[in-house]
């Protein structure tokens, strides 16, 4: 079918939501989901059927296509008819290593089911793990295909019964994650079936896969698979069995339709809102007619169209010169053109409803923000991200006279992908990237290049925190003036109520009877919840319980102005804080306004955290890595040498055939010549990829030296300061 006409015929049903499917394509690196696209475009006429399969039609960057891999998400319309009824499909494909999840993360926010590739050889990895239960934290129903089945009979060469056996052991331990990380009300109704076809099998790069429909309607099984690799080949296979057919058909099948699932799924991701409301229902029910909502999810920059916003309409409709409002942001805005993206191009229809992925030309937005054609609506929750940044470096031209343009590349890159954190470093000039991991970095310095610059970077620094061992405090400090005086306590915050702030649950603008039920339920004192006074999203949080003071709310914001220094820049080596609770127990101001201005309450609140901080046994955190090593059974013991000898340490060995995974957790300031350590140790046999799992504390032995090194780094003296500087006596 020709692309002219796919746009056509699927403009033609985008308002019957029944034939609408939002879909997503993840999977972990190198499992085969951008050559697994490549089959979906070719059945759609948007791909010769002769380059599927090579053409990685999404990786439609130049780096990706050199790196063969998927490193932006990318949107892509399809029209597709089965049994002679026509349906549009959106589909996403998304990046799989763990240093781009933050799209993965953003792109399930705007569907409402996923594919799930799996290598056949390799099974259920850590990504696969990662992405499931990103899926399954948004409510979006995933159906599982076990790609690259000609490995079990090419490498392995298992006969039939062993293929089949193999395969159902995928299959179970795909289901232990649904059972694991799925809410109790979905863990039975989406644990995947083979023999109600949820779950399908075949090869990408040969073109050929199916479903047990599939199977019994063309009278196929994995014989006939083992017995045409071992004859004709499967050229035979591409033809009786389209891949595209398996998979659409399983898409279609078991995947909700847009208002099927968001009655389901708003509830989920519009926590704060009214669902009783006229727009409460018209987002349940995916009314087109209602008021024009939509989740902005990826923005991408268009050297001549300017910023191009994707996402999600979850009601109403958007049109050409629609005036709409900026929620989050609190402004207004116009829609200049409203297009789908098809692949990497663009075609405008000037007019899309709900249930639909529309691509928004004209505003100056960001990922993650909620607009709508009404004003005081509810935003959407907050994208939960389920790494952070852990690596820095710097950044500068080679040519002063390119500043300018290197300032607006950073400030589009972070615009493409805001989980690059940008930062002016004051005191030194510098400018500061911060990115998931070295290749994050890598590849985010290749695309300034690739604009013409030449710059220069230093060598990748590890981002550490800082955090509280013990209790202290109260500790008083006074203004300057010495006319206030402001009493802290600190003390460690519980990590689950770390992750409730990390993951968007609890911040600023929470619905403060929402803070308090949450802080009680895990077991906070019912005054401390109560008084509950500011948070950052880092893992940090302010609270207060004075009784009776004077002046305190009008105080408040100078007191909470200290707090957010502290925690951006930590006592021992200016780094940010995690899990530290601070606590105002009392407040003595001076009568007079005038002394008690910013200028005095902020130092003073600032002064009594840092003394409170240094008396609680401060400590460092680094990040660790989770790190999964592939390889043949006699490579273990170089594999285990290298963890040991980087302090990192063993999890699990898993033996699979001729193949042995080694997992284990490595400290990331160790990583920096992982590849050359391993693969001079294991000859280039082993394959490995990293991710970040949690910060751990410093050993104590190291802990003097580091801080020392990250001090002398930012210019500061090589000596933290002692508490004794900032404690005032009575």
């Amino acid at each position: 079918m020709p692309k002219f006409k796919t746009t056509t015929e699927a403009l033609k049903i985008v308002h019957n939501r029944e034939q609408i499917r939002n879909l997503g394509i993840i999977a972990h690196v190198d499992h085969g989901k951008t050559t697994t696209s490549d089959s979906l475009l070719a059945a759609t006429g948007m791909l010769s059927p002769s380059v599927a399969g090579q053409a990685l039609a999404l990786d439609y960057m130049e780096l990706e296509q050199q790196r063969q891999m998927t490193i932006k998400a990318a949107n892509v319309t399809l029209y597709y008819e089965q049994e002679g009824k026509p349906y549009v499909i959106n589909l996403i494909d998304t990046p799989g290593h763990i240093d781009f999840t933050g799209r993965v993360t953003r792109s399930l926010r705007a569907v409402d089911g996923a594919i799930v590739v799996v290598d056949a050889v390799e099974g259920v990895m850590t990504q696969t793990e990662t992405v499931t239960r990103q899926a399954l934290e948004e409510r979006v129903r995933p159906v599982l295909y076990v790609n690259k089945i000609d490995r079990l009979i090419k490498e392995l060469r298992l006969p039939p019964d062993k293929m089949q056996e193999w395969i159902f052991n995928i299959v179970k331990e795909f289901n232990k994650l649904i059972d694991t990380y799925a809410e109790p009300e979905y863990k039975q109704k989406w644990k995947v079936s083979v023999q109600d076809a949820q779950v399908a099998f075949g090869s990408s790069k040969d073109r050929w896969g199916f479903n047990s429909d599939m199977a019994k309607a063309a009278g196929m099984n994995f014989k006939s698979i083992f017995e045409a690799y071992q004859g004709e080949g499967p050229q035979s296979l591409s033809q009786k069995l389209p891949l595209h057919e398996a998979l659409l058909g399983m898409v279609i099948k078991h995947h909700p339709p847009p208002h099927v699932a968001q009655a389901y799924r708003i509830p989920k991701i519009w926590p704060a809102g009214d669902l009783n409301s006229d727009l409460g229902k018209s987002l349940l029910t995916c009314d087109e007619n209602g008021p024009a909502v939509m989740m902005v999810t990826n923005v991408v920059v268009d050297p001549a169209a300017g910023l191009v916003a994707t996402g999600r309409l979850f009601s109403g409709s958007v049109s050409n010169g629609d005036m709409i409002y900026l929620i989050d942001s609190k402004r207004e805005g116009r829609i200049q053109s409203v297009q789908i993206f098809m692949g990497f191009q663009r075609e405008i229809v000037d007019s899309l409803p709900a249930g639909n992925i529309p691509a928004l030309l004209g505003l100056d937005i960001r990922a993650g923000e909620t607009i709508a054609s009404v004003k005081d609506v509810v935003p959407f929750e907050g994208i939960h991200y389920v790494s952070e940044p852990v690596v820095t470096i710097a950044v500068e031209a080679k040519h002063p006279r390119d500043l300018p343009k290197l300032v607006e590349a950073m400030r589009r890159l972070n615009i493409e992908d805001p989980n690059l954190v940008m930062t002016i470093n004051e005191e030194t000039g510098e400018t500061l990237m911060a990115g998931m991991g070295v290749l994050h970095l890598e590849i985010a310095t290749t695309l300034l290049q690739q604009a013409g610059l030449e710059i220069v970077t230093s060598p990748p620094i590890i981002n550490y925190r800082e955090t509280i061992r013990t209790p202290a405090g109260p500790i008083m400090a006074r203004s300057p003036n010495r006319h206030n005086k402001i009493f802290i306590k600190v003390e460690p915050l519980g990590p689950d109520v770390v992750e409730l702030i990390r993951n968007g649950t609890i911040t600023e603008n929470t619905e403060k009877k929402a803070v308090i039920k949450l802080l009680r339920d895990h077991g906070w004192d019912p005054d401390e919840a109560r008084n509950f006074q500011a948070v950052d999203n880092r893992g940090n949080i302010m609270t207060e319980l004075t009784k009776g003071v004077q002046f305190l709310q009008e105080s408040m914001d100078s007191i909470r102005a200290g707090f957010n220094d502290i925690m951006q820049n930590g006592p021992l080596a200016y780094e940010f804080a995690r899990g530290v609770k601070v606590v105002l127990t009392n407040y003595v101001p001076h009568e007079d306004a005038a002394h008690r201005t910013y200028a005095q309450l902020m130092p003073a609140s600032r002064r009594a955290i840092l003394g409170a901080m240094l008396t609680a046994n401060p400590t460092l955190l680094e990040p660790i890595l989770g790190i999964e090593v592939k390889g043949p059974s006699d490579q273990i013991g170089a594999v285990t040498g290298v963890i040991s000898s980087k302090r990192g340490k063993l999890v699990k060995i898993d033996q699979k055939e001729v193949m042995t995974v080694v997992e284990g957790e490595i400290p990331a300031s160790e990583t920096f010549d992982l590849s050359e350590k391993m693969r001079g140790a294991t000859a280039g046999k082993a394959v490995w990829n990293t991710h970040f799992k949690l910060w751990q504390a410093v050993p104590s032995n190291m802990l003097p030296g580091l801080v020392t090194e990250i001090r002398k780094r930012k210019g500061l003296p090589p000596d933290p300061p002692k508490a004794s500087e900032f404690i005032d006596n009575e």
